[in-house]
């Protein structure tokens, strides 16, 4: 058993018969009245994300988990297929559990999070950022704008991001991976 003071991002615990995992976290000590943590839970059964705040000293059931290195190798319809970076053992993922499945590139590496009670994968964890590609953006206009004006631009995984004016096809821009926001061109 934790507690609240436990808490932290990534975090896995049971909660209303189901495992969630700690997305986000904000301890608040108000002036008047007892502390609590505000938190945002992600369900790795369905993906599905709720709100929920927990009095101080709470009691959360934890869920014991190990991390894993795969290495993305195909989609396949809603089934995405991984391979164990040293057994180099097959397994395949339903979308879902998947954070940010469209920025999956064939051969990045991803942790994959294991329950250790049921051995059954949990969840994935994505790189912070990833390096992709532009491979279509329509050119941008110049004098057109007077702050920072974005664009639409489709990467080669066909995910949709906006991008500043200045990114045109065969540029290669780092996106964050929790967001899903342009954040720099690479240089090559």
């Amino acid at each position: 058993m934790a507690s609240t003071s436990d808490i932290r991002n990534g975090l896995c615990i049971k909660f209303n018969n189901d495992i969630y995992k700690i997305i986000e976290f904000l301890h608040v000590k108000p002036g008047k009245g007892p502390a609590f943590v505000r938190t945002k839970l992600k369900s790795l059964t369905n993906g599905k994300v709720l709100d929920n705040t927990f009095s101080a000293g709470h009691k959360i059931e934890d869920v014991r988990v190990e991390t894993h290195k795969f290495q993305f190798l195909y989609p396949e319809g809603d089934q995405y297929h991984f391979m164990h970076a040293e057994t180099y053992e097959q397994i395949s993922l339903n979308k879902n559990i998947l954070d940010a499945p469209d920025l999956l590139k064939e051969g990045e590496n991803v942790m994959v999070i294991w329950n250790t009670e049921t051995d059954a994968p949990l969840s994935v964890d994505m790189p912070a950022s990833v390096v992709l590609e532009v491979t279509y953006a329509e050119p941008g206009v110049k004098g057109n704008t007077a702050t920072n004006a974005t664009k639409p631009a489709t990467v080669e995984t066909g995910a949709a991001v906006n991008v500043p004016l200045f990114i045109n096809e065969g540029d290669k821009i780092k996106i964050d991976t929790a967001t899903g926001q342009y954040m720099e061109r690479v240089k090559e």
